[in-house]
């Protein structure tokens, strides 16, 4: 069996990689789902008097399939194809974004529309995680980070226009359905960027599934004991580059004066817009410095944001500054992410090992989330941006100890008794 070697650039010399803006194109539907949930659907029921808590227990069910997806990953390794994956998920989920928008608007059609929106994503989960893979064993080492980028840039862009746009057509159309049919229809359309793509060629996939498996964890496990994976372990958990705080833009609106139109400005259109080109730009740079040190930065970035942002004037005017300027360095720290992901994992067990360092990512951005909360409730707007800002700087502090202790060979591997495996210097 041949196990990849993670962090290595293995494109053969007779493929062409694609430009990384085709994964904008793959990751749409994911985006599309999300937004079309969360702003439309979520509007309809709103304008028909249904409960804010009601209707937040429902878009809190797309979060279900996506925080247990590592858990169906490795069916995507050792079955199927790749491209047979996409195609599959893609038709069921848009299936289920035409049957999101079919249920009568009225409360007693939640229990209906929640399944449907938690068995949508749990197939659009599928499609993210073939472009994931497509994009791992595609993109050589030098693209990583503008793959990153885009691939980030079209989640968000995604949610854009299943937002944005579905909000839209949903005030001008006659009958709610149509919306969904048109949006599934351009998720459908997407299908079209797997012409661009070469199918990859399967390192760990044997006559029996037992000894697929067998080198499915192998090789995962190969990533993981190494120091590149200790290290990416190590940035899963670090409380930065979370985005923590543009989950609270509405509470602290008030401290600034904003309006509730200039609040669905910012976590809008806006702010989709201005993230996704702060992935596109992040993504660049990362192709360009250390990735490591590049996350590091754009996380450091992002803490200045908040202690400025603490301590500018409460003005409408500074808060759409200091949240835009927010929204393009949590775009730069999406796509620092996803490129030392990628990065880490070079291929064989591609989507399994990428899948498992987003499970771990989810920490922190939830803990961030609650800490930060718990610091409005305490001290204000302005405590809550400090403490974003002082767990960066500790997460940054903590990083740089471990690396040096890990240059320093203080730390060799997760598996002492291992040999040596080659890999990236740290």
């Amino acid at each position: 069996m041949n196990i990849t070697n993670p962090g290595k650039s293995e494109t053969s010399t007779t493929h062409t990689p694609v430009h990384p803006s085709v994964f904008t194109i793959l990751i749409l539907p994911l985006g599309i789902m999300g937004g079309y949930v969360t702003v439309t659907i979520a509007w309809f029921y709103a304008k028909e008097g249904i409960s804010v808590e009601k209707i937040a227990a429902l878009v809190a069910a797309i979060l279900i399939p996506q925080i247990f997806r590592f858990i169906w990953s490795p069916l995507l390794d050792s079955t199927l194809s790749l491209k047979k994956w996409y195609l599959i998920a893609n038709i069921v989920s848009a299936f289920g974004i035409l049957a999101t928008g079919i249920p009568p608007i009225k409360e007693s059609s939640l229990p209906l529309l929640t399944f449907i929106v938690i068995f949508s994503n749990f197939a659009v989960t599928f499609l993210s995680m073939a472009t994931e893979g497509l994009m791992a064993h595609d993109v050589p080492d030098e693209l990583r980070g503008r793959a990153a980028g885009f691939y980030q840039a079209g989640n968000l862009g995604g949610a854009g226009l299943g937002g944005g746009a579905g909000l839209w057509l949903a005030q001008r159309l006659p009958e709610e359905w149509m919306v969904g049919a048109i949006l599934a229809f351009i998720s459908l359309l997407c299908c079209f960027g797997l012409y661009y793509l070469k199918e990859p060629k399967s390192t760990i996939r044997e006559l029996h599934m037992r000894d697929t498996y067998r080198n499915l964890f192998q090789d995962v496990w190969s990533t993981l004991k190494t120091k590149v994976g200790i290290l990416t372990m190590i940035i899963c958990f670090l409380t930065l580059g979370t985005g923590a705080a543009a989950n609270l833009w509405s509470a602290v609106a008030k401290d600034w004066g904003a309006s509730a139109d200039t609040v669905a400005l910012v976590t809008g259109v806006l702010g989709g817009l201005l993230t996704a080109a702060g992935c596109i730009l992040g993504g660049w740079i990362c192709d360009r410095i250390d990735r490591k040190n590049a996350y590091l930065l754009f996380g450091l970035l992002g803490a200045l944001c908040a202690v400025g942002m603490a301590y500018s004037p409460k003005t409408e005017f500074m808060y759409i500054i200091w949240t835009s300027v927010y929204a393009v360095f949590m775009g730069f720290s999406f796509a620092g992410f996803s490129a030392i992901v990628l990065e880490t994992i070079g291929k064989g067990a591609a989507v399994t090992k990428y899948n498992f360092f987003v499970m771990l990512a989810n920490t922190p951005i939830y803990l961030m989330i609650y800490i930060e909360g718990w610091a409005h409730a305490r001290w204000g707007a302005k405590g809550m941006l400090n403490i974003e800002a002082l767990f960066a700087v500790l997460a940054i502090g903590l990083f740089l100890i471990v690396q040096a202790a890990i240059k320093e060979k203080k730390i060799v591997s997760l598996d002492i008794l291992a040999v040596t495996q080659p890999e990236l210097d740290v």
